[in-house]
């Protein structure tokens, strides 16, 4: 079953955007994903909370390639290898989520 892509724009307590990213990214909405970065380009990190993301396809990790100097990644242990084996790891930050959806697992390199 398809996960439809959703997003949600927040800020943390420390004044840092958030986009919070649920569902599916593959190649049929990673232009909304592409887009909503684009969006929120500034001078400050964009953390990009991928913890609730099912399913991440290359269009979707091509997206984040293309944001990485910018972002700050959050995903949750299933997306962590992928993100990892990619190479995007070594390029932007990826904090691991733990199992109960919060923060705290350690950055990933």
């Amino acid at each position: 079953m398809n996960t439809p892509l959703t997003l949600v724009t927040s800020e943390r307590s420390d004044g840092r955007p958030v986009l919070a990213v649920t569902g599916e990214i593959d190649m049929s909405n990673a232009g909304t994903l592409d887009a909503a970065l684009a969006r929120s380009a500034d001078d400050s990190t964009l953390v990009v909370d991928l913890s609730a993301v099912d399913y991440l396809d290359s269009a979707g990790l091509t997206v984040l390639f293309a944001h990485a100097p910018r972002i700050r990644l959050i995903a949750n242990p299933l997306l962590v290898p992928v993100l990892t084996i990619s190479g995007l790891a070594d390029v932007t930050v990826v904090e691991e989520t733990s199992g109960d959806g919060r923060t705290g697992g350690g950055a990933v390199s």
